[in-house]
């Protein structure tokens, strides 16, 4: 069993900057996907941003050339840059872990933090 936990979301004025952190802990031998999703209520959760174990990364339109997703394999945490922010970036940002490897080539389940709320004021 992985459990995630994030920090540093919170209440930022727009054109401001937050940086999450989302650390796994448990039995864990290799992550292959880490990534970022958010949701507002009674909306879809939607993917942020993802990144590889080989550091390959994805974003959503809506946060190209502003957020930067990253990670650090030694620490199984992983981070959101977030620049630029506006009031549209409002939600509650959950960090998840996929392809989590308990042992070589032993795969367990996907696993989701609890999520971190982010404001941004206009």
């Amino acid at each position: 069993q992985v459990q995630l936990v994030e920090s540093g979301g919170g209440l930022v004025q727009a054109g401001g900057s937050l940086r999450l952190s989302c650390a796994a802990s448990g039995t864990i031998f290799r992550i292959n996907v880490m990534a970022w999703y958010r949701q507002a209520p009674g909306d879809k959760r939607e993917l942020v941003a993802r990144v590889n174990s080989g550091g390959r990364t994805n974003y959503a339109d809506s946060v190209k050339g502003r957020f930067t997703i990253s990670r650090d394999n030694a620490k199984n945490t992983v981070y959101l840059q977030m620049n630029s922010l506006e009031p549209e970036d409002t939600d509650v940002y959950y960090c998840k872990a996929e392809g989590v490897q308990t042992g070589w080539g032993v795969y367990g389940n996907d696993a989701w933090g609890r999520g971190t709320q982010v404001t941004v004021s206009s």
